[in-house]
């Protein structure tokens, strides 16, 4: 039984981490609590390290990790990055402008996923007539609303967005470490979304 116990505490520090609470403690979570600690270690590890990469800001990871849970659906969660964003620095207008670019994002994964499938003349020379104003001046920068337009791209599996939004952070000046840690967060933070 004391194992077991243990294995909850490294469950809930999780959520700690994340800034939820016990009663967010979730079946998944409490299954794993009670046969196998050293994966929720691991876990913790790889979202405390995501959180904390070098190349990223603390309000940049959490405005990241808003994007991510927004685009995974996670209200709690999404709520709580909110609050460490906002205590990190970031306004209600730019915590808006990175919910705005995760649902253009989700249009344009889509609509260019279908036609790179496609691989049809008329579909690559249609016009998107997708409005995509506010990729033009964005109030976090251009190189940032890129970083995050190519993490939500890579978490909807776009190989054509992701590759064009590389290229462009890549001529903005960004380092291939930052773009890593970018998407590496986007992934870590998923794989935490599944459990909860």
């Amino acid at each position: 039984m004391f194992g077991i116990a243990n294995e909850t505490n490294n469950a809930v520090a999780l959520l700690k981490e994340i800034g939820l609470g016990e009663a967010s403690l979730s079946n998944n979570l409490q299954t794993l609590a009670n046969v196998d600690a050293r994966y929720l270690r691991d876990l913790k590890i790889n979202v405390t390290n995501a959180l904390n990469a070098e190349t990223l800001s603390k309000k940049e990871a959490y405005l990241i990790a808003i994007a991510v849970a927004a685009n995974e659906k996670n209200a709690e969660l999404q709520r709580s990055f909110e609050q460490f964003s906002t205590q990190n620095g970031a306004t209600d207008k730019e915590i808006a402008e990175v919910l705005s670019c995760t649902s253009l994002l989700s249009a344009n994964n889509v609509y260019y996923r279908f036609r790179h499938f496609m691989h049809d003349e008329f579909y690559n020379n249609a016009q998107a007539g997708i409005r995509m104003s506010i990729m033009a001046n964005p109030l976090l920068g251009k190189e940032f609303f890129e970083l995050v337009s190519l993490v939500v791209s890579a978490l909807n599996g776009c190989e054509l967005c992701v590759t064009s939004h590389e290229k462009t952070l890549v001529t903005h000046g960004s380092s291939k470490q930052r773009i890593h840690d970018a998407v590496r967060l986007g992934a870590v933070i998923r794989s935490l979304i599944v459990l909860l």
